[in-house]
């Protein structure tokens, strides 16, 4: 067992562990820090792929950007902080056995799976491979997201300040 295996299955335990941390804790901020940790994860198998800049953006923009909006979403809103209860036995184990049957789909479904050899050099240009493919094929999908960010943007604004105003209202 190489060295690369082991901090790959690491990393990825840690990412689906994450995950379904996420599905089961009760508490919104607890299932913030758990997708925090699936992110972080995921940048470190990025790493292992040899994709630093993917990596690198990947913890900038959705372990940091992404997850400070959520905080702030979660503190604009108003929503009672109750304990809820917790889930029974059976929702754990339902949850069990569909986390169990998505991998041994998953396993069953990449086993035999054989990927043509291409001769493709990973570790030069990394960076430079992605802009010239992002600004040149795929300019249109680029700005197109840029704009529904910025639609999103706007109407969370809209929405926070309706809200201030019913709560400044009542």
């Amino acid at each position: 067992m190489s060295g690369e295996f082991l901090a790959f299955i690491i990393l990825a335990l840690i990412a689906v562990s994450g995950g379904v941390l996420l599905l089961n804790l009760t508490k919104v901020v607890h299932m913030v820090l758990a997708l925090v940790a699936t992110f972080i994860s995921i940048a470190g198998i990025y790493i292992l792929l040899s994709a630093e800049f993917l990596a690198v953006v990947q913890i900038l923009i959705y372990s940091g950007a992404i997850t400070i909006i959520m905080l702030f979403g979660i503190m604009l809103t108003r929503h009672d902080d109750k304990d809820e209860t917790t889930a029974g036995w059976g929702k754990r184990i339902a949850l069990f056995v569909g986390v169990a049957s998505f991998a041994a789909v998953v396993y069953l479904g990449i086993y035999n799976l054989d990927f043509p050899v291409q001769d493709v050099e990973l570790h030069v240009n990394n960076t430079e491979q992605i802009g010239v493919a992002l600004y040149s094929k795929y300019i249109i999908p680029f700005e197109l997201t840029s704009i529904v960010l910025l639609v999103a943007l706007i109407g969370a604004i809209m929405l926070a300040k309706r809200d201030k105003k019913e709560a400044d209202e009542s």
